[in-house]
């Protein structure tokens, strides 16, 4: 009797931590928060010609342009964030490692977006405003 008294706690023990686990990833999820925009280093007019093009594989490439006044930095796109058929990318700046300007202070900025053929969407975002919205065919 006591025996299984013992094993009938222990069963309720860990059936309990295994609740309390899910129960924990579930309340997470939804506790975290938004995520912020990143802060915008350009005007509008400042970004421009922006296309997506797609290899053989469906990969997408996104390349557009950045006017950075400050010849010590240059404009770069971010790490593309995904979520289903929809990417996107920020423009932001960095210390210009080259050692030398862009021509008129307009950097080409370009992102490959790897394993992408199911994305049909790719948003350019600066700051919490949308600088482009670029729809691309689905590889198929």
């Amino acid at each position: 009797m006591r025996k299984s008294l013992v094993l009938l706690s222990v069963a309720g023990l860990v059936a309990g931590c295994g609740q309390s686990n899910n129960n924990a990833a579930t309340n997470e999820a939804a506790a975290q928060p938004k995520k912020k925009p990143t802060y915008c280093f350009f005007k509008d007019e400042e970004m421009k010609d922006w296309a997506a093009t797609r290899d053989k594989d469906g990969n997408l490439t996104i390349k557009g342009k950045a006017h950075v006044k400050d010849p010590r930095y240059k404009a770069v796109l971010g790490a593309p964030t995904v979520t289903g058929t929809t990417a996107e990318l920020s423009p932001s700046i960095t210390q210009n490692d080259t050692g030398y300007g862009a021509p008129d202070d307009t950097w080409d900025v370009t992102a490959g977006i790897p394993n992408s053929a199911a994305i049909t969407i790719v948003t350019i975002t600066c700051g919490g405003k949308t600088a482009a919205r670029l729809e691309v065919p689905p590889k198929g």
